[in-house]
């Protein structure tokens, strides 16, 4: 009985300083950005290279993002990034079910996350997003990046090309985070739409190292 309590009890503490360890080195570059924590709401979900947003099967025109996430040299594979993104549903609108908690009473329902291998590839599927309601900006989908060693940040909107509400900020924006300008071009493969982005980590993000 001793024994058992006794192992309960190192159990526990070696777990709390394992969290403790990784709230430590957790640490916001690139500038201030509300809802970032979001990217440390996948609880205990086990994350892989691929996932599937929760609107996927609902109406609307299907998506497949897919793209490479580099180390800051631009050419390794980057393996163990956190990518999470979310976006509204097809009226524009950040949808909740009404059980949300945490950053998904403001990001809504549509979110997901995705975490590289050894080959730094990532791939989401969704549906393309609706426009707000006001249409004040294009239509776009929300990424923020988490790196293994607790570095977190936001990064440009995806966007999607010949968006009537496209600026030329969105296009060609002046060094574009993570090397990108997140605008997808994309080709229909079956019943699918297809479009690629690559990622450079730390690539434009201030105060990085």
């Amino acid at each position: 009985m001793i024994r058992t309590l006794t192992f309960i009890l190192l159990t526990v503490l070696l777990s709390s300083c394992a969290n403790s360890q990784s709230q430590d080195t957790q640490r916001l570059v690139g500038g201030p950005c509300e809802g970032c924590e979001a990217i440390f709401e996948y609880g205990d979900r086990e994350l892989t290279a691929v996932d599937t947003l929760p609107d996927f099967n609902t109406k609307g025109l299907r998506i497949k993002v897919s793209g490479t996430i580099y180390q800051s040299d631009g050419k390794t594979p980057a393996k163990d990034v956190i990518l999470y993104i979310y976006h509204t549903d097809q009226n524009g609108i950040y949808a909740t079910k009404g059980n949300e908690t945490g950053w998904a009473k403001r990001h809504g329902y549509i979110r997901g996350w995705v975490k590289t291998g050894i080959n730094g590839q990532y791939t989401f599927y969704t549906l393309k997003p609706g426009v707000y309601p006001d249409r004040s900006a294009p239509a776009h989908i929300h990424p923020t990046i988490l790196e293994p060693d607790g570095k977190y940040y936001w990064l440009g909107s995806y966007h999607f090309e010949g968006d009537t509400l496209l600026t030329d900020k969105e296009i060609n924006p002046d060094a574009p985070r993570g090397g990108s300008s997140g605008l997808l071009t994309l080709t229909k493969e079956g019943d699918i739409w297809v479009g690629t982005r690559d990622i450079i980590l730390g690539k434009n993000i201030s105060d990085y190292k």
